[in-house]
């Protein structure tokens, strides 16, 4: 069940809103031939590897924030061709900032025209007037990381300079306003991690976002530590007397705005127990990354295991098809150990719901 402050189930999931998919998925077993056909529902795409920002928190500080960049008339070529497959939704984002690519708008035209959804998760530094007029309006929702309450607490997380946390504010303000006067659907929020450092600037932030910009909501979230970050600053957080925040934030949402305290994913961080298997890889979502490659599992990234093909290289259809997507396939079915996965990766949710479609033994389910 949703909770009624969390209207897009950002602290859950929905694929039970795509049965058909899904029970595509519980046939397959251990059989390739079915499991080749089935194609994501969502996908992250980076349409540039590079960065403005080296945040303290950044989970693919490894890569290298490398200027890799998308080409436009490739992805007009993938993306008609991801629609016609099933892809449903497409979040730009990724280990760059996707704002930075000058053809964003072009991109997000093409994604719309292929029958697929768009979002961004970006940081907001960077608005321009072509993106206001023409990928606004058929964007479905956009989330800003804005990971501080004041410039001076910003810029030491984001390690960036003070005026951008102005920079963002601004540019925010632009995206309701714009949003707003022409009466676009697109949902404009922002999210912050909850860290020792911004604890404090909390109240600050969600006054900044509710009643100076407008946005429609604020997530604030735990940090959890991807496997391969240069940086672990953050590895031993622990959340537990964060907790208690959650009431205080919630005397905040209004009808036009909801503070979204991911205090569910913050309790399963102590958890020790949890599924055995990851059923959503390599099946309901995959991550493009600004070199055109295929991934199977963000947590993942430049693991070969997890690497299917190249979109520069081949269609979407024979990378997701091929013979890397099948190796994946079989080494999650029999020999991945998903205690070195990352906790509380993007398909948790997905995968507690999925275990107890396939793994568990729910006693009378028949009774409805």
């Amino acid at each position: 069940m949703t909770d009624s402050n969390d209207l897009y189930a950002i602290d859950s999931h929905k694929i039970m809103f795509h049965p058909k998919r899904v029970a595509d998925l519980l046939d397959v077993g251990n059989k390739w031939e079915k499991a080749k056909d089935i194609y994501p529902i969502y996908l992250e795409i980076s349409p540039v590897g590079a960065c403005n920002h080296r945040c303290t928190f950044c989970a693919v500080d490894y890569i290298g924030y490398k200027t890799n960049m998308l080409d436009v008339d490739t992805l007009k070529i993938r993306l008609k061709e991801m629609g016609k497959l099933g892809v449903k939704s497409v979040m730009y984002a990724g280990e760059g900032e996707p704002m930075l690519h000058k053809k964003i708008h072009e991109i997000v035209k093409v994604t719309k025209d292929a029958g697929i959804d768009v979002s961004f998760t970006t940081n907001g530094t960077v608005i321009t007037d072509n993106f206001l007029e023409q990928a606004l309006p058929l964007t479905s929702w956009m989330k800003v990381s804005i990971n501080a309450g004041t410039a001076k607490t910003y810029a030491a997380i984001h390690q960036t300079k003070e005026k951008d946390f102005d920079k963002v504010r601004a540019n925010l303000k632009k995206l309701v306003e714009h949003r707003n006067n022409n009466n676009y659907a697109c949902i404009i929020g922002a999210q912050t991690l909850l860290l020792p450092e911004n604890s404090n600037e909390m109240i600050d932030l969600i006054k900044l976002c509710r009643d100076e910009i407008g946005l429609d909501y604020l997530v604030i979230k735990p940090y959890s530590q991807h496997l391969f970050s240069d940086t672990h600053i953050y590895e031993k957080l622990n959340y537990e007397n964060y907790l208690k925040l959650e009431n205080t934030f919630n005397k905040y949402n209004t009808p036009e705005f909801n503070v979204i305290f991911r205090g569910h994913t913050m309790r399963k961080y102590s958890e020790e127990d949890r599924y055995q298997k990851c059923n959503a890889t390599p099946f309901v979502w995959g991550y493009i990354m600004a070199d055109g490659a295929v991934y199977g599992c963000s947590a993942y990234l430049l693991d070969k295991r997890f690497e299917y093909g190249n979109i520069n290289e081949s269609t979407f259809k024979e990378v997701w098809q091929g013979d890397k997507r099948k190796e994946n396939f079989n080494f999650i079915k029999n020999t991945l150990d998903i205690k070195d996965c990352r906790k509380n990766c993007r398909m948790d949710e997905v995968n507690r719901y999925l275990h107890r479609l396939i793994e568990e033994n729910t006693p009378h389910v028949n009774f409805i």
